[in-house]
């Protein structure tokens, strides 16, 4: 693959994982050709980048990245300000691990209702259970301003595109939810959130 000396990320524009990435750059205001992908289109460049051919890739002169927690922590490295991640060991680890608890508690139930495969009863447990989940997560934001912290970080980059996507997924949530809807409305209105929807999700809402 010819080497390129402009950071380009390849983007699926109504995928979640692709808009963490994005809300990554967003925040930290990194300058990257977003590569919006349509489904059975494509480009060479991926394909020669990404043997899986997945979104989001992100290409930095010769590197090649196509995991998003990977491509997201190579993000926080390169790009250090402001920084994304806690300092120190502990805290680290705490922050990798409600990223991977956002990926199997509630990125799995994403998945399969967006999944066009996905029974519809399979569907409507899914509904119930994020909903619910969600619902009950709700009084963790009632003290801080971002995810069990008063800074933003990469968690919050992993919740957000989730919880833009609630009115596609057809979840609704409660009004004993009211801490969880503050935390949305306050984090929706951020220009670098805003900065970072695509067009079409910009139509999800």
């Amino acid at each position: 693959m010819a080497a390129t000396n402009k950071l380009a990320c390849f983007s699926d524009p109504a995928d979640h994982y692709s808009h963490r990435v994005r809300i990554v750059l967003a925040e930290k205001s990194v300058t990257a050709e977003i590569i919006s992908v349509e489904p059975g289109r494509l480009p060479t460049q991926l394909l020669e980048a990404n043997p899986y051919a997945s979104m989001p890739t992100l290409v930095d002169r010769d590197l090649a990245l196509y995991e998003p927690t990977v491509i997201m922590e190579y993000l926080e490295e390169r790009y250090p300000h402001p920084p994304l991640m806690p300092v120190y060991p502990v805290a680290r680890g705490n922050t990798r691990l409600l990223m991977h608890r956002i990926q199997r508690d509630w990125c799995s139930l994403v998945d399969l209702i967006l999944d066009p495969r996905s029974k519809e009863p399979a569907r409507v447990q899914a509904r119930k259970e994020l909903r619910e989940s969600l619902t009950g997560v709700s009084p963790l934001f009632a003290d801080k301003a971002f995810f069990l912290s008063d800074e933003l970080s990469l968690v919050d980059c992993c919740l957000l595109p989730i919880l833009w996507r609630l009115p596609v997924l057809g979840i609704e949530l409660p009004r004993p939810a009211k801490p969880l809807l503050d935390y949305m409305d306050r984090q929706f209105a951020r220009e670098s959130f805003r900065q970072s929807l695509s067009a079409v999700e910009r139509d999800m809402r």
